[in-house]
């Protein structure tokens, strides 16, 4: 057991998240909850949107809810919206309260005001007992913990994504909450023992939430503890990453903006989701929420410039064009 930070929640530090249980249904999210209270699995994670995940993670929550610790997010940026998205949540979730709300994936130069302070009257109202934020920019992130107005936050990190080591130490110094979020990398690492293994190796890591659908991902999630490494792991991790050097985004955010105004990582993390999570549908409905869809790349190589990976972008842009403008 740990504590989020200064926050009044203890919890184990494997957690669960709930991007997969998009695929499953009801019954099967009720049957993980059974196997996540034998196994000590409280801490549960979701959003308003990943479509149903929220309805059925309420539905599996009733008659035990005081039995987790019950986290979610919100895409909205406004008073008036994010007021709204909680009142969903709380209905969705079956549950007079929310242990954590957080604004979901915050990028430069969003103003969250309005959002922050409709989290703030439902926390003093006693709707939600924490506030928090989740993003994928590093130098975003940074400026977030310096302020130290958050309670949490919710980064990437895995054995092939360390950046978010700096960002932890801080956050852990000042007393914010720590949670991973991708620490399969989004699915690209597939020995989910080996990457938890390195992730709660990190002394300022509190919580990861790898996503589970099944019970057997729930009992083998449950039983990662860190320690020293087997050989076979060790091999792993090297050749893994010596596989995908130059040829992973780290969403990292560099590459933008873009001359023509794609969101170039939220791209890859919807091709993602469609490869290696098998959310095809899902995926598709993220992607239409671009602005600015990858079919209008004009191959400037301005991108490619500034990746500190040295991508290839232009190359990567159209597999993704190749799945969603079929």
């Amino acid at each position: 057991m740990r504590r989020l930070g200064k926050t009044s929640l203890l919890v184990n530090q494997i957690g669960f998240g709930g991007i997969p249980i998009q695929r499953v249904t009801e019954q099967d999210v009720c049957a993980l909850f059974d196997e996540m209270q034998k196994q000590g699995i409280q801490f549960v994670d979701t959003a308003r949107a990943y479509t149903s995940s929220e309805e059925m993670i309420g539905k599996a929550l009733v008659g035990r809810r005081d039995q987790f610790v019950l986290a979610t997010k919100s895409l909205k940026r406004t008073y008036e919206g994010m007021k709204e998205d909680i009142q969903t949540s709380l209905n969705n979730l079956q549950t007079t309260w929310i242990d954590l709300y957080q604004i979901h994936n915050i990028k430069a130069n969003e103003d969250y005001s309005g959002a922050w302070k409709a989290l703030e009257e439902a926390k003093q109202a006693g709707f939600i007992h924490h506030i928090g934020i989740t993003s994928h920019s590093f130098s975003l992130m940074n400026k977030i913990i310096r302020e130290g107005k958050t309670e949490t936050i919710m980064f990437p990190y895995n054995f092939l994504e360390q950046d978010a080591e700096t960002l932890f130490q801080q956050a852990h110094k000042k007393g914010i909450g720590t949670i991973v979020m991708k620490p399969l990398a989004g699915g690209v690492i597939e020995k989910a023992t080996c990457s938890l293994k390195f992730i709660l190796q990190n002394e300022d890591v509190d919580i990861v939430i790898p996503g589970m659908a099944t019970i057997e991902e729930v009992k083998e999630n449950a039983v990662c503890r860190k320690g020293p490494f087997t050989q076979a792991e060790e091999e792993y991790m090297y050749h893994l990453k010596r596989e995908l050097e130059g040829n992973f985004c780290h969403r990292c955010g560099y590459c933008l903006p873009c001359s023509v105004g794609i969101d170039i990582p939220a791209a890859f993390l919807f091709e993602g989701y469609y490869r290696r999570y098998d959310l095809k549908e899902w995926a598709k409905e993220r992607y239409q929420t671009l602005a600015v869809k990858v079919d209008a790349c004009i191959e400037c190589g301005l991108c490619e410039m500034r990746c500190p990976y040295s991508l290839k972008i232009i190359e990567k842009l159209k597999r993704v064009k190749g799945i969603f403008h079929e």
